[in-house]
């Protein structure tokens, strides 16, 4: 732990984050979720937003690699969101008048590249054939089998953020007709994350006649 009055570390923050995020439940939300935005308030007492930068990364990479909780995780975020404070700003991302971002509107472009970034790895994979024989399955269908779980948990997130207001339409469009822009010659990627992306947030859009427009086309 630090010393009185010096900041912690990010490996100190990573260490106690993954503790609350491996406790956290429905059950104790409020009160883990609470603990876990103090590690990110660090950045009140930062230039660059690193602390809440590392707590935000630390749940992403959880949600991919949990998505049956995609609800969860999603809501951890919009909670952060919630409790953001004009004090965390990032002298090195700044606003229309020229001034470092701060607050929600910070978190909104942390959230939004985040999301970009993870988006357009992808996760195409080629999953090896298991032995038929002894039916034991290799590393690399593990680590296969892996990268797909993560990828298409990454899709299911983006839905649930959208789901509480955390991310637009217009970037919910722009991940439909990226994985559909070239049907012909779609593969398990593309026809997989679209089904888990529609699965998620279908209902949402089909509730406003624009966007239900959308779902009709994708479909197609």
């Amino acid at each position: 732990p630090p010393a009185e009055g010096e900041l912690m570390s990010q490996e100190y923050i990573t260490r106690k984050v993954n503790a609350l995020l491996n406790k956290l439940t429905m059950e104790r939300f409020d009160s883990i979720s609470a603990q876990i935005f103090e590690y990110a308030r660090q950045s009140a007492k930062e230039n660059d937003g690193r602390s809440l930068r590392t707590v935000m990364k630390l749940t992403f990479e959880k949600a991919c690699d949990e998505p049956a909780f995609a609800s969860m995780w999603a809501r951890l975020c919009r909670s952060m969101y919630d409790s953001m404070t004009d004090d965390i700003k990032d002298t090195s991302i700044l606003d229309e008048h020229n001034k470092p971002s701060s607050g929600i509107l910070l978190f909104r472009k942390y959230l939004f590249n985040r999301c970009q970034v993870e988006f357009e790895k992808g996760w195409k994979v080629n999953m090896p054939e298991v032995d038929e024989v002894d039916g034991m399955m290799t590393e690399e269908y593990y680590a296969a089998a892996k990268a797909k779980r993560q990828g298409l948990g990454l899709i299911q997130f983006i839905g649930e953020l959208f789901k509480l207001e955390m991310l637009s339409e217009r970037i919910m469009y722009g991940c439909m007709i990226k994985l559909c822009n070239d049907p012909a010659n779609a593969g398990d990627e593309e026809a997989e994350s679209l089904c888990k992306l529609l699965t998620t947030i279908g209902k949402a859009l089909d509730s406003k006649p624009k966007t239900a427009k959308w779902v009709d086309v994708v479909i197609q």
